[in-house]
């Protein structure tokens, strides 16, 4: 085999990226048709790699042989402390033909991420179905933290539960913010141990009294025995940032938030509001329904997939030097 060139990102790579992106998103398509068909589009490929390197602070690496670009690398910090000293690959910032080829990206890349700049918290965007190039990045020292998930809209009615579903009121807002609480009390346990702040229910009223009427939202709470013991969120994918570039999908609802309290957890509830977003989201006119979970949440990684979400795209994450 011919040597392999890498060296890092410049902008004159971006044309050849955005051709690697556009092929690697249409065999995504293949295993998963309700991505959106627009990144198979060279221009539009194109594009999306151009925001990914014009980031602030973005850097990375491209490999050529034989004339030809056969894989690219680019991430870049975001500022917010919740994810540590970071960089992140987001989806449109790799891919490869040789799935071992990424190993070497990273190799230049991360001397800028690492060395120089001090990024030790790092995660990775990377499709679901590409099983070698996740194996390139697990042999990177990297492993899953979050998944992605789609599916399409429901074909039949609801299971039948004794969980009562409705649309929320203004008097449910204290036990919304209750609930607001317990995801990311739920998330700071073993085994997620999630370092994300843990708002008050004082700051949460203040805000669901702000925000309730908004129409873009859809709020559903579920009631065990006339006492409210859960809630979920509905809204348009695209009130969502973490699913920029491919991992973004035309015309998606949202399933945003969804929590229960522990004491009625196993009895449904979950369940029941995930089906209620999901019809909320046909009955809106949207073609499929996006969500996204921690790996490490026992209760979500396994509630999602039940109620037919299929992983889309990982998020990876490694932290250097422990």
């Amino acid at each position: 085999m011919s040597r392999l060139d890498v060296r890092p990102f410049a902008a004159d790579d971006i044309p050849s990226a955005g051709r690697l992106l556009a092929q690697r998103h249409r065999r995504h398509r293949l295993a998963q048709p309700l991505l959106s068909a627009r990144f198979e589009d060279v221009e539009v490929a194109v594009e999306a790699v151009r925001a990914a390197f014009e980031a602030d602070d973005a850097s990375g690496a491209v490999a050529w042989r034989d004339g030809e670009m056969v894989g690219y690398l680019l991430g870049a910090p975001k500022p917010s402390p919740l994810w540590g000293p970071n960089v992140w690959v987001e989806a449109a910032g790799q891919a490869v033909t040789e799935a071992d080829v990424m190993r070497d990206l990273y190799g230049v890349a991360a001397t800028r991420w690492v060395p120089e700049s001090g990024f030790k918290a790092q995660y990775v965007i990377v499709p679901a179905t590409d099983q070698e190039l996740v194996r390139a990045w697990f042999r990177l020292g990297f492993g899953q933290q979050h998944a992605h998930g789609i599916r399409g809209l429901p074909t039949g009615p609801p299971s039948p539960t004794k969980v009562v579903i409705r649309r929320a009121a203004r008097a449910d807002i204290p036990t919304l913010a209750q609930l607001e609480v317990e995801l990311p009390a739920h998330q700071g346990l073993a085994p997620t141990f999630s370092a994300g702040k843990v708002p008050t229910v004082e700051e949460n009223i203040a805000e669901w009294e702000e925000d309730f009427d908004d129409p873009s939202y859809a709020t559903f709470v579920a009631e065990l025995d006339g006492e409210v013991v859960g809630s979920a969120v509905g809204c348009a994918l695209s009130k969502s940032s973490s699913h920029a570039g491919p991992a973004s999908v035309d015309n998606a609802g949202f399933l945003g938030f969804a929590a229960v309290f522990p004491s009625a957890r196993g009895a449904g509830a979950g369940r029941a509001l995930g089906e209620a977003v999901l019809a909320w989201a046909a009955e809106s006119g949207f073609d499929c329904v996006v969500t996204d979970w921690r790996v490490t949440n026992l209760l979500s990684s396994r509630a999602w997939p039940a109620l037919g979400f299929e992983e889309t795209f990982l998020r990876l994450h490694r932290l250097v030097g422990y």
